[in-house]
């Protein structure tokens, strides 16, 4: 528990700050509203047993996750585009600002080395692969959205870092300047530059990166440039923050929410398919981008269950979708911009 990616827990001028959260309480972070981590009627030794001895089809594919390669330093900053890199990490630039969002370049979501590699094909990016970053946002401390290995190779290339409450604990531990870290709590309105507002937003989730849950916080973020609004979700299970969000901030021109890793079990802390179509309708957006899908196995379902699923609900709901295959560029402001549905022709 000593080692650097574990990161470290908030102390000092932190954690008093941290005390002084309305989202603190009894020495952690709470959610809006009762969030138990498991859904009722199931137990852990049970949720144990599924997972070791059950037998789980298509976790993982045989066939190489498709991807492409763009040369994203080659970009003219008037091109506002997005670049996805598998699960929830990816690439946005937009309005001359070059944004990147839970960054995993290591292959692994997981302290231990090789226990939760990343799909066959998923690894066609590197920190050497980026610009200069002018914003990094992290959600939240898990390893599937802050990387040890990858943060510390960014921290030369990255002007400012966008989180919760605590994370900056871990970032500092890393090498990260405290000049660097804007941490925040929900509710919260920062200014990063001319035209360029972020307002920190609820999520239902967690935190922790090892025994102990809920010391740093987890966040949504509306992001609102001059041109256009993105809504960066993070993290989530279903609640009334994504209509307080769409009815703060809505219309918003692209709504950001995972779909994978979820499960029944534990449908408090992340959305199933149809809550994610219901959350995007929630925040009036304009297009949907589902991510947390397609190169880790964190769930029981199949790999390509979530957009399998999300586009057949989507059939009646007609909510626009952005499913671009890794490295793919996505024109943020061509709203009719079509997408190959991809996963269909991967074992």
């Amino acid at each position: 528990m000593q080692r650097p990616e574990f990161g470290a827990s908030p102390s000092a001028r932190r954690l008093e700050q941290i005390r002084k959260s309305q989202n603190y309480k009894d020495g952690k972070f709470v959610n809006q509203h009762f969030t138990p981590a498991l859904t009722e009627g199931y137990s852990y030794p049970g949720v144990l047993y599924e997972f070791i001895f059950s037998k789980r089809e298509r976790r993982v594919p045989v066939d190489n996750i498709p991807s492409v390669k763009t040369d994203l330093k080659a970009l003219e900053l008037t091109e506002d585009v997005l670049v996805w890199f598998g699960h929830s990490s990816y690439f946005l630039q937009l309005d001359g600002k070059r944004i990147l969002v839970d960054p995993v370049f290591s292959g692994n979501a997981s302290p231990l080395p090789g226990s939760n590699k990343a799909f066959e094909g998923t690894e066609r990016y590197s920190v050497d692969d980026l610009p200069e970053i002018d914003y990094l946002f992290i959600s939240h401390d898990h390893y599937d959205h802050a990387d040890y290995e990858t943060l510390i190779k960014l921290n030369a290339k990255t002007g400012r870092v966008i989180c919760g409450l605590g994370v900056g604990e871990h970032l500092e531990r890393w090498g990260f300047a405290a000049s660097k870290i804007v941490e925040r709590d929900w509710y919260e309105k920062v200014e990063l530059d001319s035209g360029f507002v972020v307002h920190t937003v609820p999520a239902r989730h967690f935190s922790g990166r090892g025994f102990t849950r809920n010391n740093t916080l987890w966040l949504s973020f509306l992001l609102q440039f001059p041109s256009l609004k993105i809504f960066i979700g993070g993290d989530s299970g279903y609640d009334t923050h994504f209509a307080e969000a769409g009815n703060k901030f809505g219309p918003i021109d692209l709504a950001i929410l995972e779909n994978g890793q979820y499960d029944i079990k534990w449908k408090y802390i992340h959305m199933l398919p149809d809550e994610v179509l219901k959350a995007a309708k929630d925040l009036k957006a304009k297009r949907l981008f589902p991510v947390h899908s397609s190169k880790f196995a964190m769930a029981n379902h199949a790999w390509d269950e979530p957009l399998k699923k999300l586009t057949e609900l989507n059939e009646n709901q007609n909510v626009p979708l952005i499913t671009p295959v890794i490295g793919e560029q996505v024109n943020l402001r061509a709203q009719d911009q079509q997408f190959k549905q991809w996963w269909r022709d991967v074992k």
